[in-house]
C-alpha cells in the first residue's frame, strides 16, 4: 500500500511541474526584411485551454472510476 502512494504521488508531482514547460515566453520576433517584417506574426493564437482542460476533466473522471471499481471489487473479495 504504501508502493502505491508513493507511486500516485510521485506521477501527481511529475505532472504538475511538467505543465511549468509550456509557461515560457515566445522567441522575439525578426529583425530585418522577410517574414515578420511587415507585423504578420506566425503562430500564437491557437486557443488550447479550453480543450486541454476537457481531456483533462475526462482523464481524471476516467482514472476516479477505475480506482473506484478496483476498491468495490476488492471489497467483494474480502467477504
Amino acid at each position: 500500500m504504501n508502493k502505491n502512494i508513493t507511486s500516485i504521488l510521485l506521477t501527481v508531482l511529475l505532472t504538475v511541474f511538467a505543465a511549468t514547460g509550456f509557461t515560457q515566453a515566445p522567441p522575439p520576433p525578426p529583425t530585418g526584411a522577410g517574414h515578420g517584417a511587415t507585423g504578420n506574426q506566425n503562430g500564437g493564437s491557437a486557443p488550447v485551454g479550453g480543450g486541454m482542460f476537457i481531456l483533462l476533466g475526462l482523464g481524471i473522471a476516467y482514472g476516479g472510476r477505475k480506482i473506484y471499481r478496483l476498491f468495490a471489487n476488492n471489497e467483494n473479495n474480502d467477504i
